[in-house]
């Protein structure tokens, strides 16, 4: 079949063809932003899952659906290493650059950007890697006392009455939030905790790796209070079916019985790899409709880039007592793992073998669903485990 009309995505965050199985996810940010735009209760929505389930996806339908619909949206990803005020500063001042625009919020928004410029120069020498040009003087007092929990909320406090007076909100849209520190965390969450006390139109969806959870309410133990925690999974066998027969359909290209099943089998409805196995299933498929020894020869090749790409990547990362944790957890099955029957394998004790789960932990390589736990974040990583390390020569590194 003809390549060039292929139509699934398997690109990191990029929107497949359906978006299946998501509706009440969109339907619910819709509702909570608008709601805060009223000025209306609403809790702040943090998606959490592992990785390959699309939340990267959603937060870019939803910042998308939120401009659409006339809100200031900043959306920004948290990279491993940089600070918050960082990664928020520049993004505050085009939002702010924007909302000056506005006739009617042309003054809030300036004095914003004083408030934003006095932050950044209170805060330049903790946060050294704060990188933006602001051609405004600082307002004395205002944001500007180098305490980044007493100023993240002075500084959104402002922000938000900008938004106000332009008749929107401003939405906060921050990816991989699990890798902020929980000191920046506790801060963003008391900053948007005072602003949901004084009914600012300012919010935050964000999306991150199960521990998100864990994070937030170690920052701030009311978190949990303030903040929705959808967790998004894999898809249903409705769901996975839309959305590998329908981006087809719309091409004129069918499926046999038996040949949809085989992939949801393989995928295990994530949606990250329905999109990998539609792929390569289109790509090797000679015509319509498309058969079950299709979807066969696809997988080989599918697990082969795989290995190559998505999982070679995480494991490049990994010191070799690390390789070996998460071998020893796959000899065990998917899981989640207790610690103990873990260290059992490696021949170590639980004591011993702390720092190197906790630095997994940090690298968004496993989480801990309950005390003692432990869990891959990656799904069928146990089995790419297996194939980069068969046999038991692993166990004498």
């Amino acid at each position: 079949m003809d390549p060039i009309r292929n139509p699934y995505a398997p690109g990191a965050g990029a929107e497949p063809p359906e978006l299946a199985g998501r509706d009440h996810l969109l339907e619910s940010a819709r509702v909570a932003l608008a709601r805060v735009r009223l000025g209306r209760s609403a809790k702040s929505m943090l998606m959490v899952g592992l990785r390959g389930v699309g939340k990267t996806v959603l937060l870019a339908r939803m910042e998308a659906d939120a401009k659409a619909a006339g809100f200031e949206t900043v959306g920004t990803e948290a990279p491993e290493g940089r600070s918050l005020p960082a990664m928020l500063a520049p993004r505050l001042r085009l939002a702010l650059l924007n909302l000056s625009r506005v006739e009617r919020a042309a003054d809030f928004a300036r004095r914003s950007l004083r408030a934003l410029a006095g932050f950044v120069q209170a805060l330049k020498l903790r946060y050294k890697d704060i990188e933006v040009a602001l051609d405004c003087e600082p307002e004395p007092g205002l944001a500007d006392n180098g305490d980044l929990e007493h100023d993240l909320q002075a500084l959104f406090e402002v922000v938000a009455l900008a938004a106000h007076a332009a008749g929107t909100a401003l939405v906060l849209f921050i990816d991989e939030l699990q890798y902020v520190e929980e000191d920046e965390l506790a801060s963003l969450i008391t900053a948007l905790h005072r602003s949901a006390q004084l009914s600012l139109p300012i919010t935050l969806v964000g999306a991150g790796l199960p521990q998100l959870r864990g994070r937030m309410g170690r920052a701030k133990s009311y978190s949990e209070r303030l903040f929705d925690f959808p967790e998004i999974g894999p898809l249903s066998p409705a769901a996975s079916r839309d959305a590998i027969v329908k981006p087809a359909k719309h091409e004129g290209v069918e499926f046999l019985p038996g040949a949809v099943e085989r992939i949801i089998a393989e995928t295990h409805g994530y949606p990250y790899f329905l999109q990998e196995w539609g792929k390569h299933v289109w790509d090797v498929a000679p015509a319509s409709p498309i058969t079950p020894d299709d979807v066969d020869r696809a997988s080989v090749l599918v697990i082969a880039a795989l290995d190559m790409s998505f999982f070679r990547v995480r494991f490049d990362r990994l010191t070799p007592l690390e390789k070996r944790y998460l071998r020893a957890m796959a000899d065990l099955g998917p899981g989640p793992h207790r610690s103990g029957d873990i260290a059992f394998v490696l021949d170590r004790t639980v004591q011993s073998l702390g720092p190197t789960r906790a630095s997994l932990i940090e690298k968004g390589m496993i989480w801990s669903p309950s005390h003692g736990d432990t869990s891959f974040t990656v799904p069928l990583f146990d089995q790419f485990m297996m194939r980069v390390a068969p046999g038991n020569e692993w166990r004498l590194v």
